[in-house]
């Protein structure tokens, strides 16, 4: 349920059984409450003088004329006081009279008015209070038993004012918190958005050369603890000088982004996909052997190709490292299907010369 529609007594999990508790712990019985509630008709006509001498002495000092800030709010505050002090002898102490109380903690907080002005503010109230009461009650050991009970029931409205003022920092506190961990995982997750940024071509949406080497090693020590084969594939784009030089730059970067997006769809979800430099790609394929390469990735990729009418050829070098013959490092590995790439590269261009 939203705060706004629970009481304050509620959201501070302040039960009846609670509140009885406290006057328990205090002392506070119910006929003396009800020798309290039986004198407020002497008090209440002395009440608006009372406050108003209350006011005068609170104004004089600076912070809380500060906060009190203008008249209006001063007549509020009157009025609210004065309202205060005649619960205090209604004989009423139910949930009603607990949450006026919790809410005096929570508006004093609100306006920032400190514990300490607030106490200090309570100790002039009592002393004025206790000032008039024996004016009014001349028989000593009456105005004794009813200045013991004022006495507590003032200690009983303190520990709710003053445990709002702890629940509302509690709040507040983890309010911040919760706003400091959810800037913290935007700052993670933007940073993860850059990290990712940083390891990607721009254009054609590959990785980039930059973590080759850390990824490449990374799926070779886990081929190893599970004896599984891994594959590199070497791609460069035949006679790509001449496709910039003939047809311009810009249709040279759509050849890339299309062989790239070739790559990306013939790519299973654990493979790595590089833009090497320039026209050059490389895959890293984990758990994949050369013959399901020549058999299914090259075919598809060629096909990918086809569909998108670019009248382009590829050369494409091979080389798998297993536990079966002995895993390669990840130099040898790239240098073996580099020279893989390179040797059908040649066969490509000598098939073209003989062509002629």
């Amino acid at each position: 349920m939203k705060a706004a529609k629970q009481t304050l007594m509620h959201q501070m999990h302040i039960s009846m059984q609670d509140v009885e508790r406290r006057k328990q712990l205090l002392g506070l019985t119910n006929q003396e409450l009800d020798e309290l509630a039986a004198i407020g008709g002497l008090v209440a006509p002395r009440l608006d003088s009372m406050v108003e001498d209350f006011y005068d002495n609170q104004t004089s000092i600076p912070e809380i004329s500060t906060l009190i800030g203008d008249l209006d709010t001063l007549k509020r505050l009157q009025r609210a006081q004065h309202q205060y002090l005649l619960d205090l002898f209604s004989g009423n102490y139910d949930s009603d009279y607990v949450n006026n109380r919790l809410r005096i903690g929570m508006v004093h907080k609100r306006i920032g008015v400190e514990p300490k002005l607030y106490l200090s503010a309570v100790q002039t109230l009592k002393t004025m209070l206790m000032k008039l009461l024996k004016h009014l009650l001349p028989d000593a050991d009456h105005y004794e038993a009813i200045a013991v009970t004022l006495e507590k029931l003032f200690m009983f409205d303190t520990t709710l004012v003053v445990e709002t003022y702890v629940w509302s920092l509690v709040n507040e506190i983890k309010s911040s918190k919760e706003k400091i961990e959810q800037y913290a995982h935007a700052l993670e997750y933007r940073a993860q958005e850059m990290e990712e940024l940083s390891q990607r071509d721009p254009l054609t949406g590959l990785l980039n050369v930059r973590h080759f080497s850390s990824i490449l090693n990374s799926v070779l020590y886990a081929a190893q603890r599970a004896l599984e084969p891994v594959t590199v594939v070497f791609i460069d784009i035949n006679d790509f000088k001449t496709i910039n030089d003939q047809q311009g730059h810009p249709f040279g970067d759509k050849v890339l982004q299309v062989v790239a997006e070739a790559i990306k769809k013939v790519a299973r979800i654990d493979d790595h996909c590089f833009r090497y430099g320039g026209d050059e790609f490389c895959l890293v394929l984990p758990h994949c052997t050369e013959i399901q390469v020549q058999e299914s990735v090259v075919p598809r990729l060629l096909e990918c190709l086809l569909e998108e009418g670019l009248n382009i050829t590829l050369s494409i070098g091979v080389q798998q490292t297993d536990h079966i013959n002995g895993y390669l490092d990840a130099m040898t590995l790239v240098n073996g299907a580099d020279a893989q790439m390179y040797s059908c590269k040649k066969r490509i261009k000598e098939s073209a010369d003989q062509t002629k």
